[in-house]
């Protein structure tokens, strides 16, 4: 069931299906986000719970018990009961269950809230830990923008820009296994701001950011300035991703955590970048989506 909360100067829509992002337009009729082809990628923003990226083998190791969980968790396959409504905010809420013990032994209450306010869309996910042991996680977005945006511009009239100049070499992606090899990394950014889009970045996979200067990245065409920026200062990675196949979206996506690394183990306690609540502990993080 989809949700529209918005003002005069635009809407956003949710769904209880994964608690995704369906839709955020201004106040003239603008889609911003990637309304889903299957012959490109059928998603549009999945909430990424209880992890990131993928396993190895898509299989984890949890106190000596293999526990099968396929990429990004399974939050985004999972249906969400709506907690709260209002003009201008949604929430809602998923609780562990039968299904989700088969693939995480872990009991957990995960919260995400939308509110849209003067052509921006703040984002939120609390997870708390409802059990009697420590609980590993991590939790991110994956919305994806149109790009282009207009009849008659092309993908490469945009670029991601950043908000502080960036020296980065990004880590490669297995294609095979959707690892992540620490210790091979492809240059990227040297002091520079601006990334400009081209199909072929994404050939081998997402691009992936950590340690960043920057707490807000834009997806801009550089003629008209017109694009969506993320904040996402709550986040140590961030994710820029399109479909390999020349498809006309970026998807930026911040995330906690990130895929298994080739040079670790499958232990989820062991996962690089996991968040460890103790019973009771809960945590929030949040981020931010405009559009100019």
């Amino acid at each position: 069931m989809k949700t529209v909360i918005g003002d005069r100067t635009g809407s956003a829509a949710a769904d209880t299906a994964g608690a995704q992002l369906v839709s955020l337009r201004d106040a003239e009729g603008c889609e911003y986000l990637w309304q889903g082809d299957p012959k490109y990628w059928s998603g549009q923003a999945p909430i990424l719970f209880p992890i990131v990226g993928s396993l190895r083998n898509n299989r984890t190791v949890v106190r000596g018990k293999n526990y099968d969980m396929l990429r990004h968790g399974f939050a985004r396959r999972m249906k969400f009961e709506r907690a709260t409504s209002s003009g201008n905010s949604v929430s809602y809420f998923l609780k562990s269950n039968e299904e989700t013990k088969k693939q995480y032994p872990f009991d957990f209450e995960f919260t995400v809230f939308y509110r849209f306010r003067k052509r921006t869309l703040s984002v939120g996910f609390t997870v708390r830990n409802t059990g009697s042991e420590t609980m590993p996680c991590a939790v991110g977005g994956h919305p994806a923008f149109n790009c282009p945006l207009e009849k008659g511009e092309r993908f490469e009239d945009y670029d991601v820009v950043f908000s502080r100049e960036e020296t980065v070499s990004c880590p490669r992606l297995e294609p095979e296994t959707g690892l992540l090899d620490l210790n091979n990394r492809t240059p990227l950014l040297r002091e520079q701001s601006v990334l400009p889009m081209r199909h072929g970045l994404f050939a081998g996979d997402a691009l992936v950011f950590e340690s960043l200067r920057s707490n807000s990245v834009s997806l801009r065409n550089r003629n008209t300035g017109h694009g969506v920026r993320l904040g996402f200062a709550d986040f140590p990675f961030l994710g820029i991703w399109s479909a390999a196949n020349d498809a006309p979206f970026v998807a930026l996506e911040p995330w906690t955590g990130c895929a298994t690394a080739t040079d670790e183990s499958d232990d989820l306690f062991q996962k690089r970048a996991m968040t460890l609540l103790e019973p009771g502990q809960s945590r929030s993080v949040g981020f931010i989506l405009s559009f100019f």
